[in-house]
């Protein structure tokens, strides 16, 4: 029970913290829940995350240091209602998943199951950002939190590759005695997939690289390839000494530079054999002695979801200076890296100017120009050039900026991952924030020089690391730094994760920091932070009571080779002076100057707590009245008893301390005459009070002085202020897409968190935009009541102009132990791949009834036509003769149908099922089979289906993009299309009078039909399927947006031309009847009665014939019964035929047949007369049928007298 309160009571707190964004800078991060995709979890590690091809399977605890159990907690939460959620968040994308809120009896943990498609449906090889996973106990409760990453592991390309020849352990460790260095390089999406190179010296031959998917956390997690025999089958095997110098993945490719030559890998994305291959470049004229002083130099940028402007360049130098046959001694190119060029333009014959080495060149993606740093004899300058068709411009794009002499080893240049801050460094560090038109200066160094950095996109850490091992941190656009600490290790590398945890990396072991709440934290590495002091004596100087001037002495003898070793400089910016005995005071402006005499620098600060001052027990002289006289550069100070009985003098302890007076100069006590007198130095020349005389209690003394162990320090500030992010999405790295017409609102807050220390009522944050040119931004800021500062950014896309640009929002009086100090969204005037148009059927219709081919509407009418295997639709010249190139529900196993003719025997492609020999292997999705989009048509096996005819079909669209769901509407205007070349159909629509000019004008370069999409109508007069894809036209957006539909009509009557030769033919025949009829008319001729004579003449004929042929007496003979049998079955003249012309045809054929008959019985020997007339009678009788009874009596009574 008093668990439960205790939960309850805590729960309550902690729905204050709720808020509608994030607020980083609060505390150090916290591990309140332990998650693993892979197996049980274990306590006290990062999350780590995987995404493969099945569903992702979570399981999670709750971890405490108190000493109730995980299940405890569980079941106590659980009772509550309460359950995690998992946040998965990229730069633009924002899910949460909600982890089942039921248990079991014995479960200890929560699990969580997500469909793969629920997360992601791409499975296409690609550079994906790397998700972070944000675990709270309950959405919309900021408690509790912990972060994780969630790796894609089916999609990010260098994982789909064997690199070579996979190392076990001792196989590695072998190569420990011969690493002189690393090199270290990651993926620029994924910044957890990294390489490691080893640099090897010359006892040893081979490219050897460990791969992490997990961020170097561990050790055993790398995986190791021997890359040698690779290398040797590009160079030859008589090639020794060879190994890594440089590494560089990009987004798409892997760039290694080796003692023997430069290696680019083919594309990741296409694996196209077991193991991945690689390519060299020829640079003519270099040697292994050039090589292994090579460089290589990347702007690192993740391309996911790219653009068509956005390309990776990568750039070699070495080390020496180029001879006449050499084209340059640095070399850049883009992707695939197939051809390099030099970096510098050609120049033309008779051109002066000074010949420079290109220490390095960087493209800079947002401005589309390159970017130099050159140094010659005399100077070190940068430089920028517009880059045109692939190439930079002889001319400069802004003057050349010359660094000072001061700056007399520079080493390299680099942008800041996925921003626009440029540094240049070596023995300086400058910073521009412009594109390299201008430079300041952050730090300078001296004699120490700056090798490597290193950077973490995420946290926006940068890491200097000089010669002499001292690390060096500051933050993306800060102008301040801080030193973290010092390397002892003789070979290391430092690294940052994807989630901006540095790491150091030996040849044999990773350090991360010695325990969990250290984990990739500068203190895990680097121990204490250093005291940024250094050996001199400080003056104070008050200006007000709360605001103060510290000047730093710098005696008359000192060398001048040390004496930058007793200034204020840089790094001391925005750090904290702590007094030895009691008092703080907060750095906040810099200052170097020549005078006055014997201060060289100083710097203004701001008491945080007040500094103790002397008392009579260390200082005996302050029970005594002081005067102050001027004696040449220096002042006397006279010491009066103003007590008597009470000791009081100077002593030499007192040596370095400062006599403070308020209102007046203050004095820095330098030596010691008597115990009476003393010299001193001022602090304010123009405010000294001579001959003056102050009494006891009226002046103070300080100390901060060195003679016995200097008396005070300097450290870096504690985090004080709180970033707050009102935004929907998650990520410190936004990506925004801004249409053309369109704008984005970005809106941040910072909150003042340090007690003691007064807001000025100025601007805390400063907003700098990469590329100004590509969007229109406007600011607007305010304070509110808690003295909060608010800034709202509001960027338009105004121009048909397409590109990317860097957005920086920097604290600028933030201190670099903030864990936010800089937050850069990505802003892009272009398309999104989330923005799409849609077509909305008159009849939607539920999944399951696609599924099932079956939905009846209210007059039980089948909406779902199956297409037949193999389907073509008809074309313009039949049902049976198709002409398109589309299938679909295609099945190369099973017959084409409608495939007679010889276009068509000609037509038809398959698209998903080409070079498969069954419809299994053609590998369609579900998604693929209910996809309108003609380059699936192989897989569309089901489609609307509408009764004839189809009569104001209203095509309604829709835009879909992440902020909704909006009508099409002018002035967007679209093309219509039928993909089959069909016709039959016709579009209706209106057209405002303030849209007609434009339509004409677009329908003049488009050379189609342009139609206005509100209140388009579709009629169709045809039969089977109509595919139709409408498409936006350009210039109202940078999207291309086409969407198709499909509808099939059936129920048709017989189609073109049947009913016009039904029609034809029986209008011929008719009017050919009647013509016959009318010329038989005019010349008085009468068919039947030519008929009846002729039955009359061929009768009278046969009867003869039968007389002629007769024997007389006898029975019937067997002939004359068959002859009778016959004659019985023969139709009479005029039966049911009628009396036109075919009946007399058939009298005319049954009195043929009766003649043969009596010719055969004629051959028999009848004896008797009576079977003749027997045989008369019956034929004379069926022969008169068809005339009139009386007729036909006569007739037989007239045969059977004859």
């Amino acid at each position: 029970m008093e668990l439960l309160l205790l939960y309850v009571i805590i729960l309550l707190l902690s729905i204050f913290d709720f808020s509608s964004g994030i607020t980083y800078n609060k505390g150090d991060m916290e591990q309140h829940f332990a998650c693993s995709s892979q197996g049980f979890p274990k306590k006290d590690e990062i999350i780590k995350l995987y995404l493969s091809s099945d569903d992702l399977k979570i399981q999670c605890f709750f971890q405490s240091e108190s000493k109730i159990t995980s299940k405890e907690f569980l079941n106590v939460f659980t009772s509550g209602g309460l359950a995690p959620s998992l946040g998965i968040i990229n730069s633009t994308y924002t899910g949460i998943f909600h982890f089942n809120l039921t248990l079991f009896s014995d479960r200890v943990y929560w699990l969580i199951d997500i469909p793969r498609e629920n997360i992601t449906k791409n499975t296409d090889i690609a550079a994906v950002e790397e998700w972070l996973v944000r675990i709270t106990l309950h959405h919309g409760l900021n408690i509790y939190t912990t972060k994780g990453t969630l790796l894609d592991s089916v999609r990010e390309p260098i994982l789909q590759w064997n690199l070579g020849i996979i190392m076990t352990k001792s196989d590695v460790s072998k190569l420990y005695p011969h690493v002189v260095a690393l090199k270290v390089t990651k993926c620029p999406c994924a910044n957890d997939v990294a390489l490691l190179g080893f640099v090897l010296n010359s006892t040893l031959d081979g490219v050897y690289i460990g791969l992490s998917y997990s961020g170097f956390w561990n050790y055993d997690d790398t995986v190791w390839y021997n890359l040698t025999d690779m290398i040797h089958s590009q160079v030859g095997e008589e090639h020794t000494e060879l190994s890594v110098v440089d590494m560089v993945l990009t987004n798409h490719f892997f760039v290694i530079l080796t003692s023997l030559g430069l290696f680019i890998s083919g594309d990741l994305r296409y694996p196209s054999s077991p193991v991945l291959m690689f390519s060299r470049a020829d640079f003519c004229g270099f040697e292994r002695v050039d090589y292994v002083k090579g460089k290589l130099w990347y702007n690192e940028r993740c391309f996911a979801n790219r653009e068509h402007f956005e390309v990776d360049y990568v750039t070699v130098t070495f080390e020496r200076n180029r001879t006449l046959s050499e084209a340059s001694s640095c070399f850049y190119s883009k992707e695939p890296f197939l051809e390099w060029l030099p970096c510098l333009p050609h120049i033309s014959k008779g051109m002066k100017t000074i010949p420079s080495t290109v220490i390095t060149f960087l493209v800079d993606q947002e401005h589309s120009s390159g970017v130099y740093l050159l140094k010659n004899q005399k100077e070190t300058t940068a430089s920028v050039r517009i880059l045109k068709n692939n190439q930079p411009r002889l001319k400069p794009k802004f003057p050349l900026f010359m660094f000072p002499s001061s700056f007399s080893s520079p080493v390299g240049m680099v942008f800041h991952p996925r921003s626009h801050f440029l540094y240049a460094y070596g023995n300086q560090v400058w910073l521009s924030i412009d594109g390299g038109n201008t430079f300041e200066l952050l730090a300078d160094f001296h004699d120490d020089i700056i090798k490597n950095t290193y950077h973490s996109f995420y946290t926006s850490d940068i890491t200097f690391v000089s010669q002499s091992g001292k690390v060096y941190l500051t933050k993306a656009g800060l102008e301040r730094y801080s030193e973290i600490g010092s390397i002892t290790d003789k070979i290391f590398t430092l690294y940052y994760d994807h989630m901006g945890f540095i790491h150091k990396l030996t040849p044999d072991h990773f350090e991360a920091g010695g325990s969990f709440p250290a984990f990739g934290n500068s203190k895990g590495i680097f121990g204490q932070a250093p005291d940024l002091g250094f050996e001199t004596v400080l003056a104070l100087q008050f200006i007000t009571l709360n605001e103060m001037i510290f000047y730093a002495h710098v005696p008359a003898n000192e060398p001048k080779e040390s004496i930058n070793t007793k200034k204020f400089n840089n790094i001391h910016l925005g750090k904290v002076i702590h007094s030895r005995k009691t008092g703080t005071a907060y750095i906040r402006k810099i200052l170097q100057h020549n005078t006055p005499e014997g201060f060289l620098s100083s710097v203004i600060a701001e008491m945080i707590d007040p500094f103790g001052i002397e008392d009579m027990s260390e200082s005996s002289c302050l029970s005594s009245s002081l005067s102050i006289n001027q004696d040449g550069n220096v002042y006397k100070l006279t010491l009066q008893m103003q007590t008597p009985g009470v000791i009081s003098s100077f002593q030499d302890s007192d040596i370095e301390k400062t006599v403070v007076i308020p209102g007046y100069s203050s004095f820095l006590i330098t030596g010691i005459v008597d115990d009476k007198n003393a010299l001193a130095i001022a602090t304010m020349p123009g405010n000294v009070p001579n001959n003056m005389t102050f009494v006891k209690d009226s002046w103070f003394l300080y100390n901060f002085g060195q003679r016995n162990g200097r008396t005070w320090a300097i450290y870096a500030k504690p985090c004080n202020y709180w970033f707050q992010q009102h935004d929907d999405s998650l990520s410190l790295n936004v990506l925004k897409y801004i249409d053309l017409g369109k704008s984005q609102a970005l809106k941040v807050k910072v909150i003042p968190s340090t007690k003691g220390i007064r807001t000025l009522e100025i601007p805390l944050l400063k907003v700098i935009v990469g590329n100004p040119t590509v969007l229109e931004v406007k600011a607007k800021d305010s304070f509110d009541d808690t003295d909060s500062y608010l800034m709202e950014i509001s960027a338009a896309s105004k121009a048909l102009h397409q590109g990317s640009t860097s957005l920086a929002f920097i604290v600028w009086g933030a201190s670099v132990d903030c864990f936010v100090t800089t937050f850069v969204p990505t802003l892009k005037s272009s398309c999104s791949y989330l923005k799409s148009i849609h077509h909305i059927p008159s009849t939607l219709i539920p999944l399951e009834d696609w599924i099932s081919g079956v939905h009846k509407d209210s007059q039980d009418f089948n909406m779902i036509k199956t297409l037949p295997i193999n389907y073509r639709p008809p074309s313009n010249m039949g049902i049976a003769i198709p002409l398109t190139d589309n299938f679909y529900h295609a099945d190369p196993s099973k017959p084409i149908p409608r495939n007679l003719f010889h276009k068509s025997k000609k037509s038809g492609k398959f698209k998903q099922c080409a070079n498969v020999s069954t419809r299994g292997e053609c590998n369609c999705t579900n998604d693929q089979k209910f996809s309108h989009a003609v380059a699936f048509s192989d897989c569309r096996e089901k489609v609307p289906r509408f009764k004839y005819p189809v009569t104001q079909y209203p095509v309604s669209l829709e835009i879909y993009s992440e902020d909704g769901h909006i009508p099409v509407e002018t002035p967007y205007l679209v093309t219509v299309m039928e993909v089959n070349r069909r016709e039959n159909w016709e579009l209706k629509h209106t057209v405002p009078e303030n849209v007609k000019k434009l339509k004409d004008y677009l329908e003049s370069i488009l050379h189609a039909p342009v139609y206005n999409p509100s209140g388009l109508n579709l009629s169709i007069k045809g039969s089977e399927l109509f595919h139709f894809r409408v498409s936006v036209v350009p210039g109202v957006t940078f999207c291309n947006l086409v969407e198709e539909f499909q509808i099939y009509v059936d129920e048709a009557p017989l189609p073109f031309p049947g009913h016009t030769l039904i029609a034809i033919a029986a209008a011929v025949v008719l009017g050919g009847l009647i013509f016959v009829a009318f010329m038989l008319q005019i010349r008085n001729i009468h068919p039947w009665d030519k008929c009846r004579k002729l039955l009359r003449r061929n009768k009278v004929n046969f009867s003869n014939l039968l007389l002629t042929g007769a024997h007389s007496g006898g029975s019937e003979h067997p002939s004359l019964a068959l002859f009778n049998r016959r004659v019985s079955r023969t139709q009479p003249c005029g039966g049911k035929t009628g009396g036109d012309g075919g009946s007399l045809q058939v009298c005319c054929h049954s009195l043929t047949g009766i003649q043969d008959e009596a010719i055969r019985v004629s051959q028999s020997n009848f004896k008797t007369r009576s079977t003749w007339s027997q045989i008369v009678r019956r034929w004379s009788v069926r022969s008169e049928v068809s005339q009139s009874p009386g007729k036909a009596q006569e007739e037989q009574r007239t045969a059977s007298t004859t």
